[in-house]
């Protein structure tokens, strides 16, 4: 993964946890499964082509500000990145939590269920009426996360009493 990684959030955990076994918990947060879905609709049916003649081409944010700049080379590692075969590859002791929105409608809810049928130690919790953003449902998601986070280091504690 470079710098320049097209790929973002709980994908990124989820990579690492696939690399590098040295965590023991990990949180998705509205990761996205399968990696050569979305961008059609969100940068355009042309987008390699325009990659190809200029090189990059800058993402706005609704208020046409730049939100990023996605480059050829940004966008072939999303598209080789294998998230299947990075999920499997996470260590089995390794405690994956998978939230994610039902009203999202920048990465399908269908992602999430993708996760928790491969990920061997993942429970999931689907945030109903929460967008991708989860605009109206943060405490919520910040709940789930913390709640799932201190359940691992009690369970720690208790493994090494």
């Amino acid at each position: 993964m470079s710098p320049k990684s097209l790929i973002a959030g709980g994908d990124v955990v989820l990579l690492y946890a696939s690399r590098y076994h040295d965590v023991r918990t990990v949180v998705n947060v509205s990761g996205r499964y399968n990696m050569k879905s979305g961008i059609a609709e969100r940068m355009g049916e042309d987008f390699m082509e325009r990659l190809k003649e200029k090189g990059y081409f800058d993402v706005e944010d609704r208020k046409l500000n730049v939100s990023y700049r996605v480059t050829e080379e940004s966008m072939i590692e999303r598209l080789n990145t294998d998230m299947h075969a990075a999920c499997l590859a996470i260590d089995k002791e390794c405690r994956v939590l998978t939230i994610h929105g039902s009203a999202d409608d920048i990465i399908p809810v269908e992602d999430a269920f993708e996760f928790a049928k491969i990920i061997p130690n993942h429970k999931l919790r689907i945030v109903e009426g929460a967008d991708h953003g989860y605009t109206a449902h943060l405490a919520e998601l910040a709940s789930i996360a913390v709640g799932f986070i201190k359940e691992t280091l009690e369970q720690d504690k208790a493994a090494s009493s």
